[in-house]
């Protein structure tokens, strides 16, 4: 894919037609976990996200569209979330190594009317490169992905690590750290999230009431660092927790209020610019753009979250192993972009459905009319009826859910 994306002759525009442009493109962003990626014209950010772009490799084959278009067909991308980044500080306390904690992969179909983001545990343990040409394999929990791409090659080696493990080609990436999130929550004003009773965890920081809650800054981060207090204390309900995030954060930035106030729109991008390591494909502002443009008219209920189906690894009961045969149809489907939904009891270790929100109702029965073929007989459109795979564990954007205060 290359760097630059050539534009037609143009008009020079007006002042105020180029302001106008400059808003759109800041309309144009969108954010995935909290951890996510935006775009903004303007010299000085454009600038920020290139000069921070790295290498991941893969074939980013797919075109953006001409400025302010979304991009030509489907794409996978990565979103990595790194605890210890180098500009973090010890104010999350000290660490010996930078750990890929959440690892994210985005993938939306090439009609743009599907999207799967499937979030894959820090503790699964697996088979992984070297990503230092040394042809070793190991066998080691995710999150030591990063630290072993070295310095500068973090990223790509957690790139590397997930296309081994799902088969897929992912051509574009982006990480940011604890800063990034609190600054990006800052943007957009606050995500909104449940509890179904008071949490209270020190560890984490969050302390927060039955209900609803608007959680921003330090509070946001703690709540999706959040996991002594959540579910069964494990990692697997803190995944929950941020499919909860996700997907009231991407219904905020779908609603018209975010995306038509310029001061969101511009801190937000000014925040990710400031606290993303985008890959090289990603450092040209119509790429990023192109990408964004992509998700803005996909039904809530066709976005799937979805948790990376693992089981208790046989040497280690604190840690997970892949479930391999739902991991593959899993990730059949993804890539033959054959859409799926989940079953009826499919929410997250640790978090439930809110009940007050109540559920999308199913889709009316076809009625028989005289002269009609019997409505049972009729074919079934697959698109609108996507097949359901058993097991998963995960919710779709339009579901709202709440979390499980630790129930240990």
């Amino acid at each position: 894919m290359p760097e630059q994306v050539r534009h037609g002759r143009q008009q020079t525009p007006s002042r105020a037609s180029l302001l106008l442009k400059s808003i759109a493109v800041a309309a144009a962003v969108v954010l995935v976990s909290g951890i996510g990626v935006a775009a903004y014209a303007y010299n000085d950010i454009t600038s920020q996200i290139s000069d921070a772009a790295v290498d991941i490799g893969g074939d980013a084959t797919t075109q953006p569209a001409p400025f302010l278009g979304a991009i030509d067909g489907g794409f996978n991308m990565l979103v990595v979330g790194t605890d210890n980044d180098a500009n973090q500080g010890d104010s999350f306390g000290e660490r010996d190594a930078t750990l890929n904690d959440v690892n994210i992969l985005v993938h939306v179909s090439p009609d743009h009317q599907n999207a799967v983001v499937v979030s894959f545990p820090r503790d699964l343990v697996i088979d992984q490169p070297s990503c230092n040409d040394s042809g070793e394999v190991y066998s080691e929990p995710l999150n030591t992905s990063w630290e072993r791409g070295g310095d500068g090659g973090g990223l790509a080696c957690v790139a590397a690590t997930i296309r081994e493990l799902t088969g897929l080609d992912i051509p574009y990436a982006a990480a940011t750290s604890f800063n990034g999130v609190i600054e990006m929550t800052n943007a957009v004003g606050g995500v909104q999230v449940c509890a179904t009773a008071p949490i209270e965890d020190p560890d984490s920081g969050l302390y927060i009431p039955e209900g609803y809650s608007t959680v921003e800054g330090a509070e946001a981060l703690a709540f999706l660092r959040n996991r002594h207090g959540v579910g069964d204390g494990s990692d697997l309900a803190r995944i929950g927790s941020q499919q909860q995030y996700l997907s009231s954060l991407l219904r905020k930035i779908r609603d018209s209020s975010t995306l038509s106030d310029p001061t969101k729109v511009y801190g937000l991008a000014q925040a990710a610019a400031q606290n993303i390591t985008p890959s090289t494909s990603l450092k040209s502002p119509d790429a990023l753009v192109s990408l964004a443009l992509s998700l803005k008219d996909i039904d809530l209920s066709k976005v799937v979250f979805v948790s990376y189906p693992v089981s208790a690894y046989v040497e280690d009961p604190n840690k997970v192993q892949p479930v391999q045969d739902l991991a593959d149809e899993l990730f059949a489907r993804i890539a033959s972009d054959q859409p799926f939904t989940l079953d009826a009891d499919s929410t997250a270790t640790g978090s439930s459905q809110d009940p007050s929100a109540g559920s999308t109702p199913p889709a009316p029965e076809p009625t028989a009319t005289a002269g009609a073929p019997d409505a049972t007989d009729a074919p079934t459109d697959s698109a609108a009826t996507p097949d359901v795979i058993e097991g998963l564990k995960g919710q779709t954007a339009a579901e709202q859910t709440c979390a499980n205060p630790f129930d240990g």
